[in-house]
């Protein structure tokens, strides 16, 4: 580990060296567009960035001014309005993304730099929020399999004083406040402070929490060609974890709705996080800029909860489980860019050059639930079984024993692990504009991931390193300056050791040769319209597989599985009709195998609507609509979560004092729907209608 952060910081000087000795007095112009163009070609622009008609893959930006407009509070709020992903559940404590039928708690990045703990994501600080389809091991190396969400923070802008607030409130009875705060401190220096607090409430019983994140940021100009960022992140979040309700005859039971299947006291998830991030950018030439990132987190995370894992309809009795799970999480990454432009014959080259290098340090335990009235040395001491009432009463089981549950019984210990993580990664891409009408795009990436896994618990270990390398190719045909025809080819990993890095199972003991990663290719042809200045028109095909890496049991042998196909279509219509009216339009439809079964999580229709209409300069009306389809709970299973359309709408007001009233309504029609599962008895259960008001103030 020391070794290794020698040679980072020894990179790290030289690239500051050279900043000093290639110097030049070139100004360097801030580019700043949002919604228009993905942050790292913003920063790893020359010029103009690369804009989205140009990128040969499926992505939607949603800017933080939609996200005022829309009310959304969360990532899964931004999801159900973006084509090609749903939401899954993640055991009530984290995100969950199911990009393209691959479901994912890791594939998520905050300026670029990975950012997989699992929990809550809050929008206060963001300045859009980026959601890729199909993998990008380019820019994100493993993961990212089905697709990647980016978060782009805000940044400090030079010469700017601005100040602005919000307060809002909803009839569950949740509150939050959030500011903004921008100061010019001369003309080469800009401090930012970003804040929120919420207090969260909403339809289920017992469910509350509250986070706060305090994000200030400075950018100073060291040189007329050289630009350094600082940022600093402080996380505390606390919220109850609901793991929904049981099904029976294949769906949710709809008279469950009401009650919840969670411990009033213990179902409970914590984190706190430090997040240091730094960045500097240097133009070496008209032709030629370079940056250098370094993220530096710390997280502390615990969950723990029961929930219902089995029901028979005709009992009235459910079985009981749970876990107490803290992780600590230590991340290091540096990455670094050089950007060049020339140009070969009639060809003009845009080359980029990177590297990325990333150590964490990750402790993990688990817990099972110990009911007290079980022999903690007989298998099924973490289950038991209650009959159902509302609320639930978890003192007296089924047959009326007295019992009580512990979550840190150190009988109950079920896994205790260390994982060392390195990865080293070097990339490159050729985009070549062959000719005004003609853009080809060739790119890899060569990963070293490096893992070892201590079991504390078992006095064992398992390593495994991988190299792998990963390309992608785009090809993009431009009849003319608004349209774009676009084929691409991607490829990307997920190691073995799991999203989270926990375990490396699935061979003999100590042997990491039968451990190698799942592999995944995407292949999407495409066509982008820019109907006009403001409103865009993407349409996709995609075919993604993965192989999947197995051993035959005994003798260790390798073997391939096919895993997940997936194919479909995305549709998104998206920005100004006329003065008047602002769309988004957003249309899947998809068809997924795991292996030879119905892939789960998997709706074959999605579609959503959101109409932003200014019936003046003061007033704004907005109304929208989603819809999922039916989709199985389990791979190849019988239990299906029912489909369901939900109605929401919005109206604003603003002042001539730039103070802003809003009030936004969510399932107008209160229908009760139920978006997702983590398992066959954890159904969640969707939000009840709900209004929220909110004040925002310009200052």
């Amino acid at each position: 580990m020391k070794q290794s952060l020698v040679l980072r910081l020894t990179i790290l000087f030289s690239f500051f060296a050279s900043l000093t000795v290639s110097a030049q007095n070139f100004e360097m112009e801030e580019i700043v567009v949002k919604g228009k163009v993905l942050q790292s070609d913003q920063v790893n622009a020359l010029k103009i960035p690369t804009p989205i008609i140009n990128v040969p893959q499926s992505l939607s930006i949603v800017t933080d001014e939609e996200i005022l407009k829309k009310g959304m509070r969360s990532i899964g709020d931004i999801i159900r309005y973006t084509p090609g992903v749903n939401t899954s559940q993640g055991e009530g404590h984290r995100d969950a993304v199911v990009f393209r039928g691959v479901r994912s708690t890791a594939d998520f990045f905050q300026d670029g730099a990975r950012d997989d703990v699992q929990y809550y994501r809050s929008l206060y600080n963001i300045e859009q929020v980026e959601i890729l389809r199909g993998p990008n091991a380019l820019l994100f190396g493993r993961g990212g399999t089905g697709g990647a969400l980016n978060r782009v923070t805000k940044k400090p802008r030079l010469g700017v004083d601005s100040r602005k607030a919000s307060i809002g409130v909803d009839t569950f009875g949740a509150f939050d406040i959030e500011a903004d705060l921008n100061m010019a401190m001369g003309d080469d220096m800009a401090f930012r402070l970003n804040l929120h607090s919420d207090s969260l409430k909403n339809h289920r019983d017992f469910y509350d929490g509250d986070r706060l994140g305090f994000n200030p940021t400075l950018r100073k100009k060291l040189s007329s060609a050289t630009t350094l960022d600082l940022s600093y992140e402080h996380i505390d979040h606390e919220r109850f974890i609901d793991r929904g309700i049981p099904t029976a005859n294949n769906k949710p039971v709809e008279e469950f709705a009401e009650i919840v299947f969670g411990d009033e006291d213990n179902n409970i998830h914590t984190v706190e996080a430090s997040v240091f991030r730094a960045m500097v950018s240097h133009v070496f030439s008209d032709t030629r800029k370079g940056n250098l990132s370094i993220t530096s987190n710390s997280f502390e995370k615990i969950y723990q909860n029961t929930y219902a894992a089995s029901h028979t309809a005709e009992s009235g009795i459910v079985t009981m489980d749970g876990y107490h799970d803290p992780t600590e999480r230590d991340n290091f990454i540096i990455t670094g860019n050089l950007i060049n432009e020339l140009t070969i014959g009639n060809t003009t080259h845009t080359i980029l050059a990177g590297f990325e290098s990333i150590d964490t340090d990750n402790e993990n335990f688990r817990f099972n639930t110990y009911w007290t009235s079980k022999d903690c040395s007989v298998s099924g001491y973490d289950q038991e079984s209650f009959n159902i009432n509302n609320p639930m009463n978890f003192s007296v089981t089924a047959d009326g024993t007295t019992t009580s549950v512990e979550y840190t019984n150190p009988c109950s210990l079920k896994s205790s692990t260390e994982t060392d993580l390195s990865v080293t990664s070097f990339y490159f891409q050729d985009q070549m504009d062959v000719s005004d009408n003609l853009i080809v795009v060739l790119g890899g990436r060569h990963d070293t991931f490096d893992v070892t896994v201590s079991d504390i618990k078992n006095g064992t270990s398992a390593a495994r390193k991988d190299t792998r390398f990963s390309p992608r190719m785009g090809v993009i045909y431009k009849p003319r300056d608004s349209m774009s025809i676009y084929y691409s080819y991607s490829e990307g990993f997920s190691p073995r050791s799991g999203e989270q890095y926990k375990s490396l199972s699935g061979g003999s003991p100590g042997s990491g040769e039968t451990l190698r990663p799942d592999y995944f290719e995407n292949m999407e042809l495409g066509v982008k319209v820019d109907l006009s200045s403001d409103l865009s028109l993407t349409a996709a095909y995609f075919d993604s597989k993965a192989d999947k890496a197995g051993y035959d049991g005994s003798s260790a042998e390798y073997i391939v599985e096919r895993g997940i196909v997936v194919d479909g279509i995305e549709l998104e219509l998206k920005g100004k009709i006329n003065d008047k009216l602002d769309l988004t339009f957003g249309y899947t439809n998809m068809d997924g195998k795991n292996g030879s079964k119905d892939a789960r999580e998997i709706p074959e229709t999605m579609y959503s609507l959101w109409a932003n209409y200014e019936v003046n300069s003061n007033l704004g009306l907005a109304f929208g609509v989603m819809h999922q389809g039916e989709s199985l709970i389990k791979d190849g299973g019988s239990q299906m979560l029912p489909d369901y359309t939900r109605f929401d709408a919005a109206a604003y007001y603003l002042d001539s004092n730039d103070f802003r009233i809003q009030v936004n309504m969510e399932n107008l029609t209160d229908e009760l729907y139920f978006p997702h599962s983590h398992s066959t008895h954890q159904a969640s259960v969707g939000r009840e209608r709900n209004i929220r008001f909110s004040l925002v103030r310009n200052f």
